[in-house]
């Protein structure tokens, strides 16, 4: 597809529906849900003005949203400033390859340089070529392979 003017934005109360649909997509992508009552929650807190919460971006393009990301602040062991990571990043299929997704990164980053947080970091499946293909021009792959608890079933 080709470029597509879209509008970057904060998440807003009026976007509710809207994002509870590209929400459940993202999870539908990845194989998964979320708990019943998670989705409402999560929204509050995008919207929250915790500091040290998430917060979101929705790309928006003919009135319609198109895309989300989700992102966070934290504290790093080895700077003095803080990090982002970009937990969430997900387009509608039918605008990918039009620059939304590399919008979203950029809003990300604005909002970094803006908090004086300039390392932003996300992790994404191996097998997510599409994904990768456009995170290989805006970000550099690290070499760190991520573990994670498993707990006994």
């Amino acid at each position: 597809m080709s470029e597509t003017t879209c509008h970057v934005r904060p998440l807003a109360c009026a976007d509710r529906a809207a994002w509870g649909a590209l929400w459940d997509l993202y999870l539908d992508f990845y194989g998964t849900t979320a708990p019943e009552g998670l989705p409402d929650l999560y929204f509050e807190r995008l919207l929250g003005d915790d500091p040290r919460d998430y917060s979101c971006l929705v790309a928006e393009t003919g009135g319609r949203l198109v895309g989300l990301t989700h992102f966070l602040f934290h504290r790093h062991g080895w700077k003095a400033e803080e990090v982002c990571y970009l937990q969430d990043l997900y387009t509608l299929p039918d605008v990918r390859g039009a620059g939304i997704g590399r919008a979203l990164i950029e809003g990300v980053y604005g909002a970094a340089d803006a908090a004086g947080a300039p390392g932003v970091y996300w992790l994404t499946q191996a097998g997510n070529a599409q994904a990768r293909q456009l995170y290989d021009r805006v970000a550099g792959v690290t070499d760190f392979i991520k573990y994670q608890r498993v707990l006994p079933s």
